[in-house]
Parts: structure tokens; sequence; C-alpha cells
């Protein structure tokens, strides 16, 4: 039998299937009468989906880390509408056994386009300083490649490769649109928008699951970003203090809240409208991933945990 992707399981329930898939996610937790049970999230470059091992659980999670690629045996189940699969084999499986590729999930916006459309932005910025600013960041040919393969998140929003970049461009385009609604200086918002997020470059990496570098996790992406924008900035003749204060705002309030790991809360307009385009963005794109991954016939969604929340799944 071919590989049978995640997006494919639901026209499987009731039988059992063989495969390969990436643990992107796995925990061990206290199931009924305080046995343990494995839990895990699978995927593939075609979506992802929750998997258990009931028996032997914890001999199980001995036998493999996240990010590997494991070869499962596992029936097909439906439970509260959801696709779910209930392993009974699984083993480590070895580079030689699969194509990498196969479980590296991949924006479906094209990434030469998404960076014409970038650059289309940056060079619609008329302010010297700030023009200089982001062709000193983004012209270095090395960055700029690690920013178009970057994901934007680990788990909710563009979580794919070429994901940072192409909800780079869709924050931009949502500010373009708000510049000529409200009363926002363009060239402010439009390099918040080009920069809030540039620091992910050094917060994710692929080990092939995307996971957090040490630095990512111990200092963050709004820090990095900052840090980065005032080296350059170093590095313009008489950048303006007061400019580069309010660009480092924008970066540093992106989050809106301190609950959401904002360093500071939004206190100009441009900062406030940019870090609800942003959030316009990414709250929007996580739920369409997760009613992508609801079956067709199951009324409602996985539980969003970001959220505490259900999504209803009308079909019209």
């Amino acid at each position: 039998m071919d590989r049978i992707e995640v997006k494919e399981l639901s026209q499987f329930v009731g039988k059992e299937i063989k495969g390969f898939y990436l643990a992107a996610e796995k925990e061990l937790r206290e199931g009924k009468q305080q046995q343990q049970y494995l839990r895990l999230r699978l995927q593939d470059k075609s979506g992802s989906c929750n998997a258990n091992v009931w028996n032997n659980a914890q001999a199980a999670a001995q036998s493999f880390n996240e990010g590997d690629v494991i070869n499962i045996t596992a029936n097909v189940v439906s439970y509260k509408g959801q696709v779910q699969l209930s392993i009974t084999k699984l083993r480590f499986a070895d580079k030689s056994e699969y194509d990498l590729n196969d479980f590296l999930a991949k924006s479906q916006k094209d990434p030469a386009q998404l960076a014409d459309e970038f650059f289309r932005f940056l060079d619609s910025v008329q302010n010297s300083y700030l023009k200089q600013l982001l062709k000193s960041i983004f012209e270095d040919k090395v960055f700029f490649n690690q920013f178009t393969f970057a994901p934007a998140a680990k788990t909710w929003h563009h979580n794919y490769i070429h994901g940072l970049l192409e909800h780079t461009v869709s924050v931009a385009r949502i500010v373009e649109f708000l510049s000529k609604q409200y009363t926002v200086d363009y060239d402010l918002i439009m390099t918040g928008a080009l920069l809030h997020d540039s620091g992910k470059v050094f917060e994710y990496e692929h080990k092939p699951a995307i996971e957090f570098t040490d630095i990512g996790r111990l200092v963050g992406h709004l820090t990095l970003a900052d840090e980065m924008v005032c080296e350059h900035a170093r590095k313009i003749n008489n950048f303006p203090p007061k400019l580069l204060m309010i660009v480092r705002h924008l970066i540093l309030a992106h989050h809106g809240e301190y609950e959401k790991a904002s360093v500071r809360l939004p206190q100009t307009l441009e900062a406030l409208v940019l870090h609800l385009a942003d959030n316009l963005d990414a709250q929007t794109i996580g739920v369409q991933q997760l009613m992508e991954l609801t079956p067709v016939d199951s009324d409602w969604s996985e539980y969003d945990k970001l959220n505490n929340r259900y999504y209803y799944n009308y079909q019209g």
C-alpha cells in the first residue's frame, strides 16, 4: 500500500494502517486507574493528528525522541468526531527508510512570489533612514535566505517552511490597507510589519520538527529582533535616536499584552495597529489550519487550547 497521508486518514476509520510519521510531540500522561498512556502528535507534509499508545507506554516513549520519524501500526478511530490513531506497534525509523521531504510541511504559496512582494513593500518605504535600515537587514543574502525558509511558529500558525515570509507579507498587506483607512505613519507601520517577527529566524530550527533554539527559548524573538535592529541602525550615519526608539517599540509591543509575552504594551497608534494586524493574520490562519484538519462530517473542530474553545464546522 502507498503511504497514507494524514489528510487521508478519515477514509480509513475502522481499519488498521501502517506507515511512517514524524513524532512532532510526545507526552506521557496519567489515564484511568493511574495507568500511563503516551499521547503523540504525528505529522507529515499534509497535516497532523493525535495518536495514543495505551499499552507499555513508558517503554514506547523511551524508544524515540520528539522530532524522530517512527514506523507505526495503528487503528484509525473517530473520537468525538476527530480522527485519531490508536497505535498497537511502533519503532524508531532509520533515515534510510524514508524521504524527509514527506514530513516537512511547506507554505502553499510560491516563496519567490512572496519574496518579490516583500521587496515591493520594502521599496514603498520613503523615509531614507528606515529604507536604509530595512535594506541593511534584508539585502543580506544569507539572512534573507534564512528568513525565507523559517517557520513563523512551532505549532499554532504558519508552522511550516516559508511560513515566516508568508506571515510577514500578509501583515504587510493588512497594514498597507489600514494605512489608507486610518491616519497612521505609513513608513513606520510598514517598517514594523516587515521587521516585527524577524527574530524568529533565530528562534526556531528544524530537527526536522520545528523546535525552539536555546536562545529562542531563553531570550525570544521580540528581543532578538530588537537587538538586530539596534545593531544595523548603528551602522547608518546619524540615524535619529527618537526614530529608532519608535521602531524598537513597534517590535517590542507587537504581541499586545504582557500575558502574550509582549515586552511593552502598544503605546503609539502605529504599534496598536501593527499588533492588531499581526494578531488578525496569526489567529485567522491558526483557526484555518485547525479547520482544515476537521473531517467534513464532523460538526466541531479539535479543541483550541490557545484560545480555549472549539469551532463549529459550518458547511453552508
